[in-house]
This record gives C-alpha cells, sequence and structure tokens, in this order.
C-alpha cells in the first residue's frame, strides 16, 4: 500500500530560489532564445532583452504570458542568478563595470547547472527511503557547493559533466530506494525516456514509476496517480495534470509545473506552489 506522503519535506533552500532582486538580469542578458511560441523575438545570448528595465528587472513580468514570452514563466535559475552577481562578481554588475560582461555571461550557464544539482541533492537528503545513501549525498552535497564558489576562471575550465555524472549515480540509487516503497510494482513502470507525447493516461496508474526524461508534452494525465514518481528531467509542457496526484512525487521543480496545465484539484508536493495560470 503507498503512503499518503512520503514524508514532509523541509522548505526550499532560499538560496536555490531565484532572487532578483540581487540578480544582474542575467537570464534575460545571458541565455539566447529564438521567435517561436515561447518567445516573442528572437536574442543572441549576451544581448539584453528589450524588456529588461535600468533596476535588471522585467518591465512586462506580470503580463510575459499576454506578450508571448510563456518560455520565461517556466525558466528557474535556482538562485545561480544572485550567486553570480553578488558572490562570483562581488556585486559588480555588467552595465557599470562592462569589463565584466562577457565572462559573467559565460559563467552564468555554469552556476546554473550547478544549483540546478544542489537542488536535486537536497531534496534527496529529505527523502527517509534514501538513508542508506544520505551521507554519500551530504559529501557530493558539499562539494558541489565548494564549486559554486570558485573563481570565473576556474569555473570556466569547470568538467560539469563530469560531476554531474557523480550526482547522477547517487540520484539514481535515491531514485530506486525511494520508488522501492510503492511495492514491487513499480519495477515494472519504467518509462525512462519514453515518448509519451499526447499520451492519452488519464486516471493511469504511475505511482513509483521511473519517468526521468520522458517525453510527456501535451500528455492528458488527468486524475493520474504519480505518487513516488521520479520525475527528474520530465519534459512536461502542457501536459494535463487536473486531478492528477504528485504527492510524494519527487525531483519535480517549480519550471516543470508552471510549463503544465493543471487545476485546484491537482494534489501536489508541499515545496512547489500550483502556477497561477492553472485553472481554478
Amino acid at each position: 500500500m503507498l503512503p499518503d506522503h512520503n514524508e514532509p519535506r523541509e522548505p526550499s533552500d532560499p538560496s536555490l530560489q531565484g532572487d532578483c532582486a540581487n540578480c544582474f538580469g542575467l537570464c534575460c542578458v545571458a541565455l539566447p532564445f529564438t521567435a517561436s511560441a515561447d518567445f516573442a523575438v528572437d536574442k543572441r545570448a549576451g544581448q539584453p532583452c528589450t524588456n529588461l528595465q535600468d533596476d535588471f528587472r522585467c518591465g512586462i513580468h506580470t503580463r510575459l504570458r499576454d506578450k508571448g514570452f510563456s518560455g520565461c514563466t517556466v525558466y528557474d535559475c535556482f538562485g545561480a542568478g544572485q550567486q553570480v552577481s553578488q558572490v562570483t562578481f562581488g556585486g559588480r554588475d555588467w552595465r557599470q563595470d562592462p569589463a565584466t560582461a562577457r565572462q559573467m555571461f559565460d559563467t552564468f550557464p555554469v552556476v546554473r547547472q550547478l544549483h540546478e544539482l544542489l537542488w536535486y541533492l537536497t531534496e534527496a537528503i529529505t527523502l527517509a527511503p534514501a538513508r542508506p545513501v544520505h551521507a554519500d549525498l551530504r559529501r557530493l552535497l558539499d562539494a558541489t557547493t565548494a564549486l559554486t564558489r570558485l573563481t570565473p576562471e576556474a569555473l570556466g575550465e569547470l568538467d560539469v559533466p563530469a560531476h554531474r555524472a557523480d550526482v547522477n549515480t547517487l540520484l539514481l540509487r535515491t531514485s530506486e530506494l525511494v520508488r522501492a516503497t510503492a511495492g514491487a510494482k513499480s519495477k515494472k513502470k519504467n518509462r525512462r525516456g519514453a515518448d509519451l507525447m499526447g499520451a492519452r493516461l488519464r486516471g493511469a496508474d504511475l505511482s513509483g514509476a521511473n519517468l526521468r526524461g520522458a517525453y510527456l508534452i501535451a500528455a492528458d494525465l488527468t486524475g493520474a496517480d504519480l505518487r513516488l514518481a521520479d520525475l527528474i528531467g520530465a519534459d512536461l509542457r502542457d501536459a494535463n495534470l487536473s486531478r492528477a496526484d504528485l504527492t510524494g512525487a519527487f525531483f519535480l521543480t517549480q519550471p516543470q509545473l508552471n510549463a503544465a496545465q493543471g487545476d485546484a484539484a491537482t494534489r501536489l508536493p508541499p515545496s512547489l506552489v500550483r502556477p497561477g495560470h492553472w485553472a481554478a
């Protein structure tokens, strides 16, 4: 029998949440985007978005979807913006100190990857079934934190894929331990990397499923049971999560939810918030 909730999770670490007030608009400058359903215009890397104001805040933040910038609403730097702005570069912004611009923009994506790993590691340590690997998770958490404090030069030379591989080994073991609490049937639900775009999964029993990297774009998951499912990297763009039960689902991030559709009856892990655009 599935537990109603895995275990209560600790509140999200504020340092792993975007703090735009202490960032120099890095996601609005450093990253490129192409005119599409997600972005209204083209923008090259290093070019400030036309909506970026002098105070580094977005001029249309509350109207991004209406203005054709829904892609911005599903992006999360996991706190890398303020880390690079205030720690790595000591509060020197790229407008006042243009000499830092190129290096700052190159550093931001590296730290963003590290902060995403910190997010997963931090969550993994709160999962009681993963207790056998908690010590190793804490070791990698400390090591990853130390990497985020490197100089821009050292960050530029960092082999992030190699470090990510080390972290992923432990996250996979964490997933196995947590999903095992869903019972033996979870072993038959390996949908890792599966192409489930537009799939009709209304009311499906996906409890304890491995959905790592699964393509669930526009899938109908209405009323689906996703308790204790591993959702790391799952593409939930336009997936219908109305009335779905995601309590105990893990490695699920706010950007994934923001990209999906849902309603007031969708049950979420306590560490995440219901997106404002979801149906009432």
